[in-house]
């Protein structure tokens, strides 16, 4: 398991750790203990490389963007497409891993947070798929912009639960998953999306999603010979921003881009721009950058993208910032929004919204760049459940008219 120390575990320079509730302390106990042992456990790896490959349908193809490279011209750009997988989105990585790790607990049910529903689909599908009880948490917000996602959560078997407290988005949702695990953590496991929380939740996430720059990092070598000079990837909690960093963090010659979210602009009050604008605190169990006022209340934030719309980050996230060796920008509604549109134009791909954040920062990046320099973009999920809410963006209204066009 990854820490931060020998002597500090879960702890990553000054950020993580265990700010949780007495009553949950034996509960993390009890988990850390059951991850530390299954990560000797050559069969529990064996048993998940042969899930990953047959059932989620890794690796992932690492795919040069011939098109995108030469409308923006410059460097070449390659897409580790995580969309592909099944669920269509990095999300499922974790969700078997975490799930297995379930099972060999002997907990009977899962709960989860979700804010694009993405996480949500990949828990209620790895819960169908092992026949355990499923309740997804979810902002009553996000589940207005994210219909197609929970109702397939609804089709797989789970119970998804509508937050209506505070904001109604991601935040909320995970304060809802906290509070049912306190009372209910002797049979159900809180199968966490992202590298957030307290620990060792955010080394277990980062460790399943590892496997997205370990493939990325051989199949690049196989395709040019050589590494890239830039990783570029968006950052809400930052699952896959660091599934894909950790394998080069120790190479000095690639320089790793997170990408957040500007919302309406840093200037306003609508933004999630947490490693911009945030500060260190404590929220949801460990010690990370949150956005917060004066006064130090988490404040509300805003992303066209419902999984970026988080006052938060992993420990993990916050502790590459401080070191500098991850750099972080921002990408506002409307940069993205058009880099979504950019990428089904020239490659016929469709991205989801949080990954368009990414691929905003790659349209201002690849053009300085000459053509020998390379890019890798974690498309960390397909747009499908965005469609409906980039139509409404564009004032596009869905639907067929009476000659059978599309109004």
């Amino acid at each position: 398991m990854k820490t931060a120390s020998e002597n500090q575990p879960g702890y990553f320079g000054e950020f993580g750790g265990q700010y949780v509730p007495d009553l949950l302390k034996p509960v993390l106990q009890e988990l850390e203990q059951a991850y530390s042992s299954i990560s000797k456990d050559a069969a529990f790896f064996q048993e998940l490389r042969a899930y990953l490959t047959d059932y989620v349908g890794r690796p992932s193809p690492l795919y040069f963007a011939r098109g995108l490279s030469a409308k923006l011209g410059g460097a070449k750009i390659y897409l580790k497409r995580e969309d592909l997988n099944h669920t269509g989105a990095h999300k499922i990585n974790n969700a078997i891993g975490q799930i297995l790790l379930a099972r060999k607990m002997g907990k009977k049910r899962v709960i989860a947070e979700t804010g694009a529903g993405q996480h949500g689909v990949a828990t209620a599908t790895a819960a169908a798929m092992f026949n355990m009880g499923c309740t997804i948490f979810m902002g009553a917000a996000d589940i207005q912009r994210q219909m197609l996602n929970v109702f397939r959560m609804r089709m797989l078997g789970a119970e998804v639960v509508s937050v209506d407290q505070g904001t109604r988005t991601l935040t909320d949702a995970v304060d809802a998953a906290l509070n049912f695990w306190v009372k209910n953590m002797v049979d159900t496991y809180y199968l966490i999306g992202s590298a957030v929380g307290p620990h060792p939740f955010p080394a277990i996430v980062c460790d399943f999603q590892a496997i997205i720059g370990h493939e990325a990092r051989y199949q690049i070598l196989e395709k040019t010979g050589r590494l890239p000079e830039y990783i570029v990837a968006c950052v809400g909690g930052g699952s896959n921003a660091l599934g894909i960093f950790t394998s080069f963090l120790g190479d000095a010659t690639v320089q790793l881009i997170g990408v957040e979210a500007g919302g309406a602009g840093l200037e306003t009050d609508r933004h999630a721009a947490t490693l911009t604008l945030g500060k260190p605190a404590v929220l949801h169990g460990s010690r990370t950058y949150v956005l917060q006022d004066e006064q130090g209340e988490v404040i509300p934030v805003h992303s066209i993208s419902a999984g970026l719309d988080y006052p938060s980050v992993g420990p993990e996230i916050s502790a590459l910032k401080d070191a500098g060796r991850v750099k972080f920008v921002v990408a506002t509604d409307a940069e993205a929004l058009e880099a979504f549109q950019l990428l089904c134009k020239t490659e016929g791909i469709i991205p989801a919204l949080e990954t368009a954040h990414a691929l905003a920062e790659v349209t201002k990046l690849a053009p300085q760049l000459s053509t020998q320099d390379l890019i890798i973009v974690n498309l960390s999920g397909r747009g499908d459940k965005d469609v409906d809410q980039v139509a409404e963006t564009l004032g596009v209204k869905l639907g067929l008219s009476p000659a059978g066009r599309f109004a």
